[in-house]
């Protein structure tokens, strides 16, 4: 029988404390969230494994160490309704269930998102709401948001995302793929959005955020 609480300890203290995460918030969260109810039943007994672990064709719950230091860079605190993009199994929406007011978390597949929603039903998050619909186009209805959180690495941002951005909002994510890719913020001030480069890491690709090619003549 595995001991998952003792495995959540162990993936905090090993894989998250050690990168630099010193957020009391983000570190309760990935302490109180069963890392386990999010993953496939064959993938429960890695469910702390330091790495990413597929949940859908493609899809992924993120390794701990780059989404919590993605989570602290966001700053996000209980007055904050956030809008997070890609919540796949919504281990990550259960994470922001803890820092945040709201969640909004849009979900591409009907299936992952149905899961996600019961998962999440179950482990009493309860000021998440998840939403089936194309995750470069947000989700507007709700908009504007203090937060925006893409959950992977993308090529590019698309402006629809950064039109549902409240002013004085940020949109977290990682631009790039590969080991090149980098960890940024993007701040909306004046409706003038500015951007912040932090830190190198390597993500999971979200699906839809490629650059359209570019005809040269």
């Amino acid at each position: 029988m595995i001991d998952y609480e003792a495995a959540r300890i162990k993936m905090v203290d090993n894989q998250v404390r050690t990168t630099d995460v010193t957020s009391h918030s983000v570190l309760r969260a990935f302490l109180t969230v069963p890392r386990e109810a999010f993953v496939p039943e064959k993938a429960k007994s890695i469910a702390y494994i330091d790495n990413d672990i597929e949940v859908a064709q493609g899809r992924f719950v993120m390794e701990a160490s780059p989404l919590a230091k993605l989570l602290q860079l966001a700053a996000i605190t209980r007055e904050d309704v956030v809008l997070e993009i890609g919540s796949a199994s919504g281990y990550t929406a259960a994470l922001l269930s803890h820092l945040a007011g709201g969640v909004v978390a849009v979900e591409s597949d009907a299936a992952l998102a149905a899961q996600a929603t019961e998962t999440l039903k179950q482990v009493g998050a309860t000021n998440v709401a998840v939403v089936t619909g194309e995750l470069e186009k947000g989700y507007a209805d709700e908009a504007p948001y203090d937060v925006i959180f893409i959950n992977g690495a993308v090529e590019e941002v698309p402006e629809a995302l950064f039109g549902q951005l409240r002013d004085g909002g940020r949109l977290v994510t990682v631009v790039g793929y590969g080991n090149a890719s980098t960890a940024r913020v993007y701040l909306k001030e004046h409706g003038v959005v500015s951007e912040s480069v932090f830190f190198n890491t390597s993500v999971k690709p979200l699906p839809g955020f490629r650059k359209a090619k570019e005809f040269v003549f």
